[in-house]
């Protein structure tokens, strides 16, 4: 006969369940991520200039559809129950190619300029992690267990990703750093980043930020220098064929290597 577990034994049961790491529905951030996450980028540049340039949409309707495709992602990301890879990616990809063709029409089409761009959405990322901070107190990724807090993570995410887009636009050819300039500047903040991961206190939360919108400017004038003319200090490869590249990359990154969720100790 099954006994009851006695107010001892049910006690312990509690305190080991509090203390079991929660798991979280985004993967652990680990050199994998970083790799992915610049590759993720770099196609989310290629992939939205194939759409709203080589296909000759325009970036308002490239921006439409891309905005139904990460909508559609973010809701199967939100619905699924545990951290699945492939849907976590296919979500990050969306908010890439989103985030070029929102920042084109903003920057292009509107006529705000780089600089413009950069500084609106700036203060839109701003916003966004001030508000997820007063509303949950953290703005850890290590606390992505809920709808809510997911709402946020993608929200975010979607801005620093546009921000990339215009900011690395805006270094290689307003600045004047040119491509292959542009990518070793944002390379190197993204190594003081990493070095102040590893010798300094400051913030874990506030670093991953940091190189959260730093990769993608580094992306965004990776992928300008792969499919942009030669006489603009591009390679001009194909769009197609570099946006199809990378995915083979992607797609072998996740299936060659273990993927775990990241977790959070109450």
């Amino acid at each position: 006969m099954h006994q009851r577990p006695t107010p001892l034994e049910a006690s312990g049961d509690l305190v080991s369940n509090l203390m079991e790491p929660r798991v979280t529905k985004v993967p652990e951030v680990i050199l994998l991520f970083w790799i992915i996450k610049i590759a993720a980028t770099t196609l989310g540049e290629t992939g939205g200039d194939a759409v709203s340039m080589s296909m000759d949409l325009g970036y308002l309707i490239a921006t439409a559809i891309f905005a139904v495709i990460f909508i559609a992602a973010v809701g199967v990301q939100i619905a699924a129950k545990n951290f699945h890879p492939y849907i976590y990616w296919t979500t990050i990809i969306a908010t890439t190619t989103v985030g070029t063709t929102l920042a084109d029409f903003a920057t292009r089409s509107l006529g705000i300029g780089y600089a413009g761009g950069s500084f609106l959405l700036l203060v839109l990322l701003i916003l966004s992690l001030a508000v997820w901070y007063r509303t949950m107190g953290t703005v850890s990724v290590e606390s992505i267990s809920s709808p809510k807090v997911e709402l946020f993570y993608w929200s975010t995410i979607m801005f620093s990703q546009t921000l990339g887009t215009a900011l690395g636009d805006w270094t290689a050819d307003t600045a004047g750093f040119g491509y292959t300039g542009a990518a070793a500047l944002f390379g190197t903040l993204l190594a003081l980043v990493g070095a102040a991961y590893f010798w300094t206190t400051i913030s874990r939360t506030a670093l991953f930020w940091a190189a959260f919108v730093l990769t993608r400017p580094l992306g965004a004038v990776a992928g300008d220098f792969l499919d942009k003319p030669v006489a603009s200090g591009g390679l001009e490869l194909s769009r197609y064929s570099a946006s199809g590249v990378l995915v083979l990359f992607i797609l072998a990154c996740l299936i060659l290597f273990k993927h775990r969720a990241a977790s959070e100790s109450h």
